[in-house]
């Protein structure tokens, strides 16, 4: 399939101003400027514009359906703080309505998972947008451990008088399920090359947690406040993680530190209340001091908490708080990519990526703009 005569924005260099893109399959082939020389007829795109799929790293889509409480509250085990080996990919539910309205929006991969209940929460997952099978949406899975600092831990297990009840605690039992998968991936590679030594017994929690302590598996920190975040950059420091800080809300104060050590932050939600103490300093303003700062920014709703729909509206808030519109459309195509280590299929137009792209004939920031067209994996889904 080819399409011809579009502004591309490919998210990976200039922009094309009179540009095709041709796809086979589910892959993007060729991606250059006109003119075409072939003669091969295409979809004349009339100067409209083309970009990434956007991608919203951070939300919790299918894991707190819509419209519904318990019965579609699948995002917390509230039942042990230190939870590592629990899967996003078994509690999803692709038929969430929100999906849809993901599409609907242009947004065409999410990262989806556990919320912050638990010091460590679990597995992420990243989707595609479109299907009925979450085994046919994976990007990757899992693509991130979800780890949580801050008042979320404390105040879910304070209220069933356990630890824990303090940051100290929550920091302490991160540091004690780590350390104690340090061992146990040891005492594996002991028994491996001894056999006269028994391995040691099964431990499902350490086991999802080699990945991450071999840097293969990143870590996302749930932290919204200054000195929360640099709990986690120690906590990291001390095991030598690969990890993200998630929504980074006091990142604006800090992002002279955060630039320094080269963190990396999805910004967000930005267009919520200020409904706990952590997060008396949010504005939409921070996204774009990061980005200012040299921080590699993507911005994203924490869905359900901003509904996923409005991922553009957020990177268009940011804007008009200073954020070049230039970070913002890289916010929710390349940076999150990139950031999650997912650039290797989506974020960027490029040849051997996934066909997922959006068509445009407004300034997908602008209020009215509704994509015109939504490709997944070469497939037509709006």
């Amino acid at each position: 399939m080819l399409f011809t005569n579009a502004v591309i924005h490919t998210m990976a260099g200039a922009t094309l101003k009179s540009g095709y893109l041709r796809i086979e399959g589910t892959k993007i082939m060729e991606v250059g400027a006109m003119p075409l020389t072939s003669g091969e007829e295409g979809i004349d795109l009339e100067g409209a514009h083309v970009y990434p799929g956007f991608i919203d790293a951070h939300t919790h889509i299918g894991m707190w359906e819509d419209g519904l409480t318990f019965e579609g509250d699948d995002g917390n085990e509230e039942t042990d703080p230190v939870q590592p080996h629990l899967r996003a990919i078994d509690a999803v539910n692709p038929m969430d309505r929100c999906f849809s309205e993901a599409v609907d929006a242009g947004i065409t991969t999410v990262l989806t998972g556990p919320g912050s209940a638990n010091p460590i929460g679990g597995q992420f997952a990243a989707l595609k947008t479109y299907g009925r099978r979450v085994d046919k949406m994976i990007v990757r899975a899992p693509v991130a451990m979800k780890m949580a600092l801050g008042e979320n831990p404390k105040n879910v297990y304070h209220d069933k008088n356990q630890s824990p009840s303090t940051r100290m605690a929550t920091a302490a039992l991160i540091r004690d399920q780590l350390q104690k998968a340090r061992r146990y991936e040891e005492a594996l590679v002991r028994a491996e090359a001894d056999k006269e030594l028994d391995p040691p017994e099964y431990d499902s929690k350490c086991e999802a947690l080699i990945p991450v302590l071999r840097g293969e598996e990143k870590v996302h920190f749930h932290a919204h406040r200054a000195d929360d975040i640099f709990t986690a950059m120690r906590i990291a420091a001390e095991f030598g993680l690969d990890y993200v800080i998630v929504h980074g809300t006091e990142g604006g104060l800090i992002a002279d530190e955060l630039a320094e050590d080269k963190v990396r932050v999805l910004s967000g939600p930005l267009l919520c209340d200020r409904s706990k103490p952590e997060l008396r300093n949010l504005t939409p303003a921070t996204p774009g001091k990061l980005a200012e700062a040299g921080v590699p920014t993507a911005i994203i709703t924490d869905h359900p908490v901003v509904p996923i729909q409005y991922l553009p509206l957020c990177a268009a808030l940011a804007v008009r708080e200073g954020m070049s519109e230039e970070d913002a459309l890289a916010a929710i195509t390349c940076n999150p990519a990139k950031i999650c280590g997912i650039d290797d299929r989506v974020g960027t137009l490029e040849a051997g990526k996934d066909a997922d792209f959006v068509v445009f004939r407004k300034n997908p920031l602008s209020l009215s703009a509704r994509p015109e067209m939504v490709f997944i994996s070469g497939q037509r889904v709006r």
